[in-house]
């Protein structure tokens, strides 16, 4: 009975409530359709100002912010597959293979903890780490570099009235990583009272996501997670198994042996290949995988169980996901010469 009632508490949120519209430019300040009643997880220390967006946009783009001065944050997060890179596992600035799969950076400003094991519990905390690990920065040696370039003077000017330097390099591009929304689907524009929005194998396969399928349990609308971890047996049967979450840099907890963040599934369309390691090629082979109640190990979360879908459920299921691909047009900026 509680499970029928959560499952109706949720289908609510999905209930037919504007028009589509074309896919236009928007206020970066401004949250999309489907997730205007959403707060960021904001840091009091680095508010949110359209110079630090448009700032953090051009250093999210620019290779002089690595090592080598060849590889930039885009490199693993491209606008065109929902910020991430179409790899099972990104090389790093230093050549090295990362041992994780790069996920998508929309709608991170609405996590409070980064990271597929999350062991960041801030953006900034997020961004200074992948920016020294990931593409090799070198604060002190980047913001001379910056502070080279006059158009970078004058950005830094005005977005902090300071120069370029470890903290505000982080700051600007945490501020943009907030802007990066992902909404306006045809989901959203559906709940928004657009009943034509979604095809018939669409809404079939929202009523499953919300019931026999029990999706929404941790995947949770408007943004389509829970924030939780779980394990879903993904990288336990290796002999090395990665402990995810159960880290001493992350919980540092036993109990959370095997888990991972649990991933927003807006734009999912865009993102395979699936799960922290990036083992599941096709989203159809992941919602089968999830369906059938994930890999057997010690540790797996209990309320994965085999749901006993149909092939045309699980199809119907993979329309639905389709459906939450954004509405959101975004094109590179310029980078300073």
């Amino acid at each position: 009975m509680r499970r029928l009632l959560l499952s109706l508490s949720v289908l609510s949120l999905f209930a037919a409530c504007s028009s589509e519209p074309a896919q236009a430019k928007v206020d970066p300040l401004k949250a999309p359709l489907g997730l205007e009643d959403v707060q960021l997880v904001t840091n009091p220390d680095n508010p949110v100002t359209l110079a630090k967006v448009e700032l953090g946009k051009q250093l999210f783009f620019d290779a002089r912010l690595s090592g080598t001065g060849t590889m930039a944050c885009s490199n693993c997060h491209l606008p065109e597959q929902a910020f991430t890179d179409g790899r099972a596992l990104s090389p790093k600035d230093d050549g090295k293979t990362n041992t994780r799969n790069s996920p998508t950076m929309l709608n991170v400003g609405y996590l409070d903890r980064l990271y597929w094991d999350g062991r960041a519990t801030s953006l900034e905390g997020n961004v200074g780490a992948a920016w020294k690990a990931q593409i090799g920065g070198k604060p002190e040696e980047v913001s001379a570099r910056l502070a080279a370039v006059p158009d970078y003077v004058k950005a830094f000017q005005e977005a902090f009235q300071a120069p370029p330097s470890a903290k505000t390099i982080v700051q600007a591009l945490a501020s943009f990583l907030r802007t990066l929304r992902s909404g306006d689907s045809a989901y959203d524009r559906y709940k928004a009272g657009k009943e034509d929005a979604l095809s018939a194998d669409a809404k079939a396969g929202m009523n499953l996501f919300v019931g026999k399928a029990g999706c929404a349990m941790c995947h949770l609308p408007p943004l389509f997670t829970n924030r939780g971890f779980h394990n879903v047996g993904i990288g336990m049967s290796a002999e090395t198994p990665d402990i995810g979450a159960a880290s001493d840099k992350s919980f540092n907890d036993k109990a959370r042996t095997g888990q991972f963040k649990t991933p927003t599934l807006r734009d999912v369309a865009k993102t395979a290949p699936y799960f922290h390691d990036g083992s599941v090629k096709t989203l159809k082979e992941a919602v089968a995988l999830m369906a059938s109640g994930g890999l057997a190990n010690p540790h797996k979360d209990p309320t994965l169980v085999d749901r006993k879908l149909t092939e045309q459920e699980i199809d119907q299921l993979v329309a639905f996901l389709e459906s939450l691909s954004g509405n959101v047009a975004w094109t590179p900026p310029a980078v300073p010469k």
